[in-house]
């Protein structure tokens, strides 16, 4: 700790600090950055693109839509595992291995999963993809943020998670443009070809290849612990340990309420609108486009007040709003009452997730900080894939419909999630360094 503060006073006294936050990152710096942004935008045009098409994958294989929910289920629930294996990958090997192998898998499967015979097909190859979603994103955030200065980390933190908003808002332009017949000339190309688009990723691998360097910060950590002799061989046990204890267990309750709220508002939104509102597709995809741009907009806009007010404030503030807002806009049947009022929600609610990369990397130290940011961020999505399913099962089983279902998941989430952000440390300004910070008992000899 005291060399964090040693390197923030440096940081905040040298040359750096007097210019402009865009010109202090070196093109190497940008290079991490935007690798990491490009696998985050394009990992989240292949998940979410499913929410848009899961009654139309009901109908052609005669399956109740609750059964589709166990798709979306199992894909986030496979997160956690491929999470946990890319950032213990990360923490030994590097941050650009596991991130193109990531890349790569999860583009396969989609393309796969778009040519599926069968129901049973489509449900393997969507678990598997989830093992390559998950494993994304604990290597590009470590590569992100250890490659970043501290000064703008909460602004590109924000920026980096809000991407999830563009790669949603691609998924949406893609069902409203490409997915319904519009002409003789365009036959619409179905779900099948919705998820087909998703091959597309795999050619950032190219460029990261050749473009993209591992972060100075662990590349001399790494050297420390060669030269010491030692390795934490088991780093996902070791953020378990009391000195990182409350760290990891309020971030694993920020996370999961954080992913359960999502999946509130998001999961069952477009089969919501379509079956018992009876928009089209195309209306479906202006709220989704719109209210995911918004989420880039304004997970920026967190991020850097992060940077004035501190991380915990930044997020807690906007969401007591978005609890007052919520009820407006799930209650509306009008058109475009609906559609003003999610928007505003959304102008609140959507920067709940702008700090996820910068607040979990800021908590542990270099050794374990993809595997604990990693396994923290994707247990939450275990939790997360249970929202689906029960959401279906009150509104289709029980006959409430999905508007009461998603207005007290919604609500309840929140409350949890703004709880857990006021117990988390606050970090602002916090500079990260190679510095070997785990215990000698918390380490083994290589």
């Amino acid at each position: 700790m005291g060399s964090a503060i040693i390197g923030e006073f440096k940081y905040m006294s040298g040359v750096a600090a007097n210019k402009p936050w865009w010109k202090e990152p070196t093109k190497d710096q940008w290079f991490a950055y935007c690798a990491a942004w490009l696998g985050w935008t394009l990992d989240a045009f292949d998940f979410t693109v499913f929410l848009l098409i899961m009654a139309d994958i009901a109908k052609e294989f005669g399956v109740p839509i609750i059964e589709v929910t166990a798709v979306f289920s199992v894909t986030l629930i496979m997160r956690l595992f491929g999470a946990t294996a890319s950032g213990w990958l990360a923490d030994r090997m590097g941050r650009r291995a596991p991130l193109m192998i990531s890349i790569l898998w999860y583009s396969i499967c989609n393309f796969l999963a778009g040519l599926s015979p069968s129901f049973a097909f489509l449900f393997v190859i969507r678990a598997l993809l989830g093992i390559g979603m998950g494993a994304e994103w604990p290597a590009g955030v470590a590569l992100a943020m250890e490659s970043w200065p501290a000064r703008s980390r909460g602004l590109m933190s924000g920026v980096l998670q809000g991407s999830w908003g563009l790669g949603f808002a691609l998924s949406a332009a893609a069902y409203g443009l490409l997915y319904a017949p519009l002409n003789a000339w365009h036959p619409g190309y179905g779900w099948r070809g919705m998820l087909i688009l998703g091959v597309l990723p795999a050619l950032v691998c190219v460029w990261i290849r050749f473009y993209v360097k591992e972060p100075e910060i662990w590349t001399e950590n790494k050297k420390l612990q060669d030269s010491n002799q030692t390795q934490v061989t088991l780093p996902l046990f070791a953020i378990f340990k009391p000195k990182y204890l409350v760290n990891t267990l309020t971030g694993c309750l920020w996370m999961a309420a954080n992913f359960c709220v999502y999946y509130a508002v998001w999961a069952m939104l477009g089969t919501y609108l379509k079956n018992e509102l009876h928009w089209t597709p195309a209306e479906v995809s202006v709220p989704v486009f719109w209210g995911n741009i918004i989420t880039f907009i304004a997970c920026a806009g967190v991020g850097a007040v992060s940077e004035r007010i501190g991380r915990r404030w930044a997020l807690m503030l906007p969401m007591c709003v978005a609890l007052v807002l919520a009820p407006l806009y799930i209650m509306q049947t009008d058109h475009t009452l609906f559609l003003v009022f999610f928007m505003l929600f959304m102008l609140f609610f959507a920067g709940k997730d702008a700090l996820n990369p910068a607040w979990l990397s800021e908590r542990f130290p270099t050794e374990v900080r993809a595997t604990a940011a990693g396994f923290v961020y994707h247990q939450g999505a275990v939790w997360g894939a249970a929202v689906a399913p029960i959401l279906t099962y009150y509104a289709v089983n029980q006959g409430m419909g999905f508007a009461k279902p998603m207005l007290y998941a919604t609500v309840g989430s929140l409350l949890v999630y703004i709880v857990a952000v006021f117990l988390g440390p606050e970090t602002k300004g916090m500079v990260m360094t190679a510095d070997l910070e785990v215990i000698k008992s918390e380490v083994a000899p290589s």
